[in-house]
């Protein structure tokens, strides 16, 4: 059986703020490893070890190379919603419509609502969010009161596939 799809998007974390820190973090440790250990000028006043700061210097890489491979990835078919949260969700969860009590685009406060983007849990009842940038988001009402906000870069297509599949607030 062959599920249509309807809607897709794929999200990466863009911002510049973020690229420009984990850049800099990534340089000045690399300056560091570089000139203790191959020029043998130590990092600071109190340097640690070679071995200690190649440790250091491999782990802000790692860091970094994680914000390269996260991604969200969005899908609305017929039968519910998928989305998944790479690499930490290989697969994709599906929401299937029955679960749901009501959908519909909205703006949210990414660090007052959810404390900012990621995976996160909203603060006084707003439940679960998986976003990465901006502050617009596919918001799902389960029939059990729980929550989910999926953040969304295409909020106005959301929208009209809700309303072509009858998904609107009205018809929920």
């Amino acid at each position: 059986m062959i599920i249509e799809k309807v809607f897709s998007e794929r999200q990466h974390f863009k911002q510049f703020w973020l690229w420009a820190l984990l850049l800099t973090i990534n340089a000045i440790f690399i300056y560091g490893l570089a000139s203790q250990v191959f020029f043998g000028h130590p990092f600071s006043d109190k340097p640690i070890r070679n071995d200690l700061l190649l440790f250091v210097t491999s782990g802000t890489l790692m860091f970094t190379l994680l914000f390269v491979f996260l991604r969200l990835d969005t899908k609305i078919q017929k039968d519910g919603v998928y989305y998944r949260f790479l690499p930490f969700q290989l697969s994709f969860k599906n929401i299937s419509w029955d679960r749901i009590s009501k959908s519909y685009v909205r703006q949210y406060k990414p660090i007052s609502e959810y404390g900012g983007w990621g995976i996160r849990i909203g603060f006084f009842g707003k439940g679960k969010a998986f976003n990465v940038s901006g502050n617009k988001g596919l918001q799902l009402d389960y029939d059990n009161g729980k929550k989910l906000l999926i953040g969304t870069q295409l909020p106005e297509e959301i929208k009209q596939v809700l309303q072509q599949l009858g998904r609107t607030p009205a018809d929920n």
